[in-house]
């Protein structure tokens, strides 16, 4: 399995945000090829981010497909546009142990 995490950061307005992020940006996720998983969490921490998303793929090339689609343009298009202090974003695989 590969997954991009996409965690965000000290909003300016959270119920606002979080409206958006659902009814927006969660059907242009949910389109983009490949992907065969997506979760968000709202984590509950000192310098924790407010959101994190989670997309899961089969393998590295599920994730380099869908990298360079259409769709997930559309995506990152989207997500540049909320009002937060930051984004982090990183992919990689993932390992059960």
């Amino acid at each position: 399995m590969h997954k991009i995490t996409v965690q965000y950061f000290d909003h300016a307005d959270g119920d606002d945000f979080e409206a958006a992020y659902r009814e927006r940006h969660v059907p242009l996720v949910q389109a983009v090829p490949g992907l065969e998983r997506f979760t968000i969490s709202l984590p509950h921490a000192d310098g924790a981010p407010y959101l994190v998303a989670e997309l899961w793929f089969a393998d590295g090339d599920a994730l380099s497909t869908a990298r360079t689609s259409a769709e997930m343009a559309a995506v990152s298009a989207d997500s540049a546009t909320y009002d937060v202090a930051r984004r982090v974003i990183f992919a990689g695989s993932v390992e059960d142990v």
